[in-house]
């Protein structure tokens, strides 16, 4: 009796460790199989890494390329248009988007950054929204943009960031919507101006169009307030919805060939015109380019590609922040600075999801990584004697 109990508990001792075993190596495949896919993910993410940087290089080298013999860049003769309509009062570029499906374009429009509140920009709430303006700010900055820097305002918005960080008199004259560039239906005359874009803002800091169609926007009440000869830096950011709005980043195509079509009405001519502009006009004021940064598109729920893959026609939107280092290089003899968003900023397909609530506007935490890089800029050249 006492060997058959002996022979069972030996039984159940064996079957112990026999599950033991077994747990232990389904324990050890887990972590196998774990190990295994960290590295694949790993390499994927380098390779995804290494692919970027090659398309940022090839085409860079493409642009400049095509730009040397670009004679609109650093000339600022602007010619008439002839005038085909006009732009929306809010400059909402998914209008643009919703006429190219109707005329037969099938490639699915993502979200653009005028999807946001457009009514951040409205003058009636310019006292609640406006940093705190002091006697013993060290500088003075005026800012010219889109959404990115329209939809948020105070608090943690990158132009009152900025300010904080800079200790600046701040005035945001950015407007949700815009462009850099003139669209296709607006005319560059004086007399009959209706573009809200950088070329508008511009002309109208100049004195040089009616400034009326700016009365809805903060833009109309800061025209009327601000002293623009105190200002020690004027900041330029567009291109997501240059891109969106299918306007060519220059007047040159893929193959070097001339557009027909004129410098205003490109990303790169608006751009080069508004340098050429303001330093004509404040030749002692610094000017900051910001290029486009990292942006992910989607069409409702579904992805559609990113700052390196999708194009509309005109190239992707790294080519457009590509340009922004040409002509920001090309204009280096008129007070200009870059942000190169795209390398500085932190805002990459890693940090997407923590950066960007939409794949285009910044979150809270997007935009403090987006505004301390150009305050770090602005204060490493204002104070840099001290």
């Amino acid at each position: 009796m006492e060997h058959k109990n002996n022979t069972r508990r030996s039984n159940r001792d064996n079957n112990g460790r026999f599950v033991l075993y077994a747990v232990m190596a389904g324990f050890c495949v887990l972590a196998l199989i774990e190990i295994i896919y960290g590295r694949i993910r790993s390499q994927a993410k380098q390779e995804q890494i290494e692919i970027q940087e090659e398309i940022q290089e090839e085409n860079s080298s493409q642009i400049v390329k095509e730009l040397e013999n670009d004679n609109s860049v650093g000339n600022t003769d602007l010619p008439d248009i002839p005038l085909q309509g006009t732009m929306t009062d809010s400059g909402d570029i998914s209008e643009v988007a919703d006429g190219d499906k109707n005329s037969g374009d099938n490639t699915a429009s993502p979200n653009d950054s005028s999807a946001q509140d457009k009514e951040s920009g409205n003058a009636d709430t310019a006292e609640n929204n406006t940093p705190q303006q002091t006697e013993t700010n060290d500088m003075q900055i005026v800012f010219m943009g889109d959404s990115i820097l329209d939809n948020v305002r105070e608090y943690d918005g990158v132009a009152y960031l900025i300010s904080q960080d800079c200790n600046a008199r701040v005035y945001n004259m950015s407007i949700g919507g815009t462009t850099a560039a003139l669209m296709t239906d607006e005319q560059f005359n004086y007399d009959n101006w209706t573009s809200l874009s950088l070329l508008g803002i511009v002309h109208a800091i100049l004195g040089d169009i009616n400034t009326d169609i700016f009365e809805p926007y903060q833009a109309g009440k800061i025209l009327k307030e601000c002293d623009f000869s105190k200002t020690d830096y004027f900041i330029i950011e567009y291109g997501i919805n240059d891109f969106l709005a299918k306007i060519p980043s220059s007047q040159y195509d893929n193959d070097g060939e001339l557009r027909n079509i004129d410098a205003p009405h490109t990303y790169v001519g608006a751009l080069d015109a508004a340098i050429g502009a303001l330093h004509n006009a404040f030749p002692s004021a610094k000017i900051m380019i910001i290029s486009p940064h990292y942006c992910q598109f989607f069409t409702k729920d579904a992805y559609v590609g990113d700052s390196y893959s999708l194009d509309y026609g005109y190239g992707k939107l790294i080519d457009y922040s590509l340009v922004c280092g040409y002509v920001c290089d090309k204009n280096k003899d008129k007070n200009v600075m870059y942000y190169n968003t795209i390398m500085d900023s932190g805002i990459d397909a890693y940090s997407a999801d923590d950066y960007l609530e939409d794949g285009i506007h910044l979150t809270a935490a997007g935009r403090h990584a987006y505004a301390d890089y150009a305050s770090r800029l602005i204060n490493a050249d204002f104070r840099k004697n001290e």
